[in-house]
């Protein structure tokens, strides 16, 4: 049985590496494969910064990605962990009770919603000012250049 707990955890833990997917789907889930490349050119982003500055425009692209990639898996276990034990219990554990317990909200599944809700935003936050602030900030540049 898949616990709701132990996803919620998984997609804020590892969920730019497709863990929850793997977890809640198998290892023949594509989006769990394919969860991987946003999180590893968004790191590779944030390396290019700390090698040619932030005058770098792949780094404003690339960064992100990894902003929204991480707030998308703590959306995504935010909404596990309030989906109800009849919601969860049908989609994840068919065949099973209801009322099961793997889809019981338990502390430790409010932990998971509530550090997924901090970071998730202020993951999603920071990669909108850091995606408008360099936009702008090109779009001045490029104003000045056609001014003189």
């Amino acid at each position: 049985m898949k616990n709701k707990t132990v996803a919620a955890w998984l997609s804020f833990l590892g969920g730019p590496l497709g863990l929850h997917r793997f977890y809640l789907r198998g290892f023949g889930d594509l989006l769990g494969w394919l969860l991987p490349i946003p999180t590893a050119l968004g790191l590779y982003g944030v390396q290019r910064l700390q090698q040619f500055g932030v005058d770098d425009p792949w780094s404003w692209a690339l960064i992100p990605l990894l902003g929204f990639n991480i707030a998308g898996c703590a959306l995504m276990a935010i909404i596990y962990g309030l989906m109800t034990r009849e919601q969860w219990n049908s989609r994840f554990n068919p065949g099973v009770d209801t009322e099961a317990p793997a889809g019981a909200t338990s502390w430790a599944t409010i932990g998971a919603v509530v550090f997924s809700l901090l970071f998730g935003t202020t993951a999603l936050m920071a990669s909108i000012v850091f995606s408008f602030e360099k936009y702008f900030t090109y779009q001045v540049e490029e104003g000045r250049k056609i001014s003189q």
